[in-house]
């Protein structure tokens, strides 16, 4: 039975000397992953943080910050364009109303004006109208056939002595031709804006880099005859 307790010293230290090898391969196999993926994330932050620089010191250097504030003044002058106009077809109802005490029997005039309003309010106006012709010529179109039924609504006045006399159609008047300026001011604002960026965006190399971040040149109003002469407000 002596041989079941044979002690076998050279057995024991030969598995644990590859026991304790394996051991510490497995180990150093670990860090060396670990390692290796956290240089190789490391290389990958770098890499991106490195490609956000360049790419963010070749917009500025050719006109990325500029081309945003040009974008944002052209967006501020047509809100007031929009806000101008608004107001204008506000007066419109009011107006309509006065007259058609006082003269029923213009009922064409009262029916142009009217569905000229109407027009006018079901407009696309957001920012993608600047950049599309026909939507803004559209635009145009239909604030110009208000302008001009709003004139031909003001002439009836010189028909009717009572309406002319009337105070609130007096003050309507006045708040008309008021808002007309503003409109006319407005405009004027917005059209000079509109070359400036245009002009801005066209140059070269801030041309390039409108065309990688999709800015494009912006739509302006054209120089009509009956879109630039307001209605005739006369209190004689």
């Amino acid at each position: 039975m002596s041989f079941l307790f044979k002690w076998r010293p050279s057995n024991f230290n030969k598995c644990y000397t590859v026991n304790k090898k394996s051991y510490y391969n497995e180990l150093l196999q670990k860090y060396k992953e670990r390692f290796e993926g956290k240089f190789f994330m490391k290389m990958i932050k770098q890499t991106a943080l490195a490609t956000v620089l360049a790419s963010t010191l070749l917009f500025t250097g050719c006109g990325y910050n500029t081309l945003q504030v040009k974008d944002e003044a052209v967006s501020a002058s047509w809100s007031e364009v929009q806000n101008q106009y608004q107001r204008r077809a506000g007066l419109v109802p009011n107006l309509v109303n006065v007259v058609k005490g006082y003269a029923k029997h213009e009922e064409q005039v009262l029916v142009e004006v009217t569905q000229a309003r109407s027009n006018v309010a079901g407009l696309k106006v957001d920012k993608e109208v600047l950049e599309d012709p026909a939507l803004f010529e559209k635009y145009q179109q239909a604030q110009s056939q208000l302008t001009g039924a709003l004139s031909r609504l003001l002439m009836v006045q010189e028909r009717y002595p009572d309406l002319k006399a009337n105070e609130q159609f007096r003050d309507l008047q006045a708040q008309l031709e008021g808002t007309e300026n503003r409109i006319a001011v407005a405009r004027n604002r917005y059209i000079t804006t509109v070359q400036d960026y245009n002009s801005y965006v066209r140059q070269f190399p801030q041309a390039m880099t409108a065309k990688v971040i999709g800015m494009k040149t912006k739509e302006n109003f054209k120089a009509e005859q009956s879109a630039q002469q307001a209605p005739t407000v006369s209190f004689n």
